[in-house]
C-alpha cells in the first residue's frame, strides 16, 4: 500500500494514488496539472520516509477535477432581550484534485 501525507491549504491531507482530496478553491483550470511539494511522510512497500518538516525530491502530481461549492453553514446571532438576531449562510468555494502519482 502506497500513500503519503501532505500539506495542503493550510491542512494535512493522508492522500493516495488515484483518490480525490478537496481544499479550498486553486484559481487554476480545470484539467491542468498540479505539483505538491509539501510532502511530509510516503510510505512505499517497505520504505517509510519521514521529513523534518519536508521531504527533499517528492512530489505529488495531480489534475484538477473540479471546481464547487461546499455544504451550506448557517451562521446565527442573537442577543438575548434586545430583539438582535442575525442569519447568514455561508458556502465555500472548494477544489477536488485527483492525485495520479507519489513520487
Amino acid at each position: 500500500m502506497e500513500y503519503a501525507i501532505i500539506e495542503a491549504s493550510g491542512r494535512q491531507f493522508w492522500v493516495e494514488p488515484k483518490k480525490f482530496i478537496e481544499f479550498n478553491r486553486l484559481i487554476l483550470k480545470i484539467g491542468s496539472t498540479v505539483l505538491i511539494r509539501r510532502v511530509l511522510f510516503v510510505k512505499k512497500e517497505a520504505n517509510t520516509l519521514i521529513g523534518r518538516p519536508y521531504l527533499e525530491g517528492i512530489v505529488l502530481k495531480g489534475i484538477i477535477s473540479k471546481h464547487f461549492l461546499g455544504p451550506k453553514i448557517i451562521v446565527f446571532k442573537m442577543k438575548p432581550k434586545k430583539k438582535y438576531r442575525k442569519k447568514i449562510g455561508h458556502r465555500q468555494k472548494l477544489t477536488r484534485l485527483l492525485i495520479n502519482k507519489i513520487g
